[in-house]
């Protein structure tokens, strides 16, 4: 089988094979450094993100203006709750499968966020689309609205995103 690289060694010049080598690996050198950068938006193109953006960004939006505009928590400021109490994948999916299919104002994690948003609506989710929703969330760093960094250190400084007086 003759690949393209194989072709151009085979048939150009010493110098024109130097040039495609070292243009090569500079590509390869760029694609590398770009690699964390490029990992939530490789991993978009996935299934999970695509059932995330369709069914939960509609309220957990990562792209709202203000808090004061969204009708529910960002994704990312879900993902940080559920991750400061769940400390393994199979953990995390679980509560937020048994979360999303089942909302009930006992066992929320955010209380504030229940209580500024109310419950969040019993949905018509399908379980098997909610295991791969929340396993990309677990796997991949989500979009952050503009305002998050700021309304977090405000709202809950050093707490690490849980209301004062709640226990882990």
């Amino acid at each position: 089988m003759v690949t393209l690289g194989s072709y151009i060694l085979r048939n150009s010049t010493p110098m024109k094979n130097f040039i495609y080598l070292f243009f090569s690996l500079l590509l390869l050198l760029s694609c590398q450094e770009k690699d964390n950068q490029s990992h939530v938006l490789t991993s978009q193109s996935s299934e999970g993100y695509e059932l995330l953006k369709n069914q939960c960004y509609a309220c957990h939006s990562p792209v709202s203006s203000s808090h004061d505009v969204i009708i529910a928590p960002p994704m990312a400021a879900v993902k940080m709750r559920y991750s400061r109490r769940f400390d393994s994948k199979d953990e995390f999916v679980d509560a937020i499968i048994s979360w999303t299919m089942n909302p009930e104002k006992e066992k929320a994690l955010m209380r504030g966020a229940v209580d500024k948003f109310e419950l969040m609506p019993k949905q018509a989710f399908k379980e098997e689309d909610m295991l791969k929703i929340a396993s990309y969330i677990y796997e991949n760093k989500l979009e952050e609205p503009s305002w998050f960094a700021a309304h977090q250190k405000e709202m809950h400084g050093n707490a690490n995103g849980m209301r004062q007086g709640m226990i882990k």
